[in-house]
């Protein structure tokens, strides 16, 4: 079976929220465990993650232990990163084995060809200070400076403010039309033809034709698998 899930938001909230959400994230990585052959982890699985050369943001030890157990095993877990957790460097390949991917990818799994993006990067040409927000954040020149000049602990701080202000700004939605930006991407997609479209990045749970959208895990688990046939299947807990 192929798993994805995306929007974990690990760190965020109060400590107590916080412990709530990585515990229902592990005991699902659990559970998935003896069927999973690949696992995909499609963007903002950390709530903010900035990565130095040998610096990483602390927590998160039980998430990253079992993914370790996971690929040790023999499970191959895809990581697309999202717009909380852009700024990756080599430690979650190296000490998780985790294969990392910073743009939309497409695979060929159990027969289909699959697009899987986060999607917050996606379709926004008329939104042009988004557009320019993406590009700064995502310059690597900006991000090797910051790394030098910026203590850790001062741009970690920053950085869960940062992502609580976001959060804050972009309240979660139960209208189905804030999803028609990634659907009209899909639909006029014509690069090559794609089975299935995987998005996260909207926290919302939905399926509609060829275009799975994730979810989110704040206050439960959300996923979708793929079997050997090539269904796709959302799935809530």
């Amino acid at each position: 079976m192929i798993y994805f899930a995306s929007d974990i938001h690990l760190g965020s909230g109060d400590k107590k929220a916080q412990r709530a959400t990585e515990q229902r994230f592990v005991e699902w990585l659990k559970h998935i465990e003896p069927t999973a052959e690949v696992l995909f982890l499609v963007g903002d699985i950390f709530d903010f993650w900035f990565e130095y050369k040998r610096v990483v943001p602390q927590g998160f030890v039980r998430t990253l232990g079992q993914l370790a157990r996971m690929t040790d095993r023999g499970i191959r877990v895809v990581m697309l990163t999202g717009n909380h957790d852009m700024w990756v460097g080599k430690y979650l390949t190296e000490e998780c084995g985790i294969e990392l991917y910073t743009t939309p990818q497409i695979f060929t799994l159990a027969g289909k060809k699959l697009y899987i993006s986060h999607g917050d990067n996606t379709n926004i040409k008329g939104q042009p200070m988004l557009r320019l927000m993406n590009a700064f954040f995502r310059s690597k020149p900006l991000r090797f400076l910051a790394s030098w000049l910026i203590h850790p602990d001062l741009f970690l701080k920053f950085g869960q403010w940062w992502s609580g202000s976001s959060r804050k700004a972009h309240k979660e939605q139960t209208d189905l039309s804030y999803l028609d930006p990634l659907i009209e991407f899909a639909e006029g997609y014509k690069e090559q033809t794609i089975d299935h479209f995987i998005f996260g990045h909207l926290h919302i749970s939905h399926q509609r034709e060829n275009v799975t959208f994730l979810g989110n895990w704040a206050t439960g688990a959300s996923w979708a698998e793929l079997d050997s046939n090539g269904n796709i299947t959302l799935k809530h807990k």
